[in-house]
């Protein structure tokens, strides 16, 4: 039987090549994996979120720590330090300035207290899209040494229901009370429609607690 020139055989087998890359190459990335759950976030790992002022840096790079981590609507950001505070915010010129002194708006919060020593705050993720955080303490200086980083939030699951809850109603007027000596002379018990910073912390460390046991 006579061989087939070689010439013949590279022909044939040089197509089936180029199709093989060229479908390979149109395949579609693979889909993120949907969340499940859930999840709560220990910002910095074991280390935690503190400040060398020996160094003057940060303990560990947390740009890196958030790129290692997949936010979600409803997860939660768990700050171990020894900060007084830490600064939420949407707005990525408040972040860049390392400061929100002058920029109050309703994208920016604070988070933490005015106590001093270890402590842990929690941070729930509530909006969508770019998230930014940051030392609140040394006047910017943390800041700008490494003690910030940006997220992205998806949507995941949405938000649980303890964390959707509509604003609090308006401030109305109680109704006019009665002068002395009449027959109804009793106050009303009377209605700010004002939420205290202290129940929505008792409300989200509940929360917080639940997913825990997640």
């Amino acid at each position: 039987m006579a061989a087939r020139p070689m010439a013949n055989l590279t022909a044939i087998i040089l197509p089936l090549l180029l199709i093989t890359i060229a479908a390979t190459s149109a395949a579609p990335a693979p889909a993120a994996t949907p969340a499940t759950k859930y999840i709560n976030h220990t910002v910095g790992g074991p280390i935690g979120w503190f400040f060398n002022s020996t160094s003057n840096t940060s303990f560990t790079n947390y740009s890196s720590w958030a790129a290692s981590q997949t936010f979600n609507l409803g997860d939660y950001l768990v700050f171990n330090t020894e900060n007084q505070t830490v600064i939420e915010t949407q707005n990525a010129t408040t972040y860049r300035s390392c400061t929100a002194d002058d920029t109050w708006d309703e994208t920016t919060f604070v988070w933490g207290d005015d106590t001093v020593g270890k402590k842990t705050i929690v941070v729930p993720l509530v909006t969508e899209g770019a998230n930014y955080y940051f030392s609140g303490d040394g006047d910017g200086e943390q800041c700008q040494q490494g003690m910030a980083f940006a997220i992205e939030v998806s949507h995941g699951l949405g938000l649980p229901p303890i964390l959707n809850q509509p604003p609090p109603p308006p401030y109305t007027e109680p109704p006019a009370q009665p002068p002395p000596g009449t027959v109804d002379g009793t106050q009303p018990s009377g209605n700010s429609g004002f939420r205290s910073g202290a129940s929505l912390s008792g409300g989200l460390l509940v929360v917080f607690m639940l997913v825990l046991n997640v």
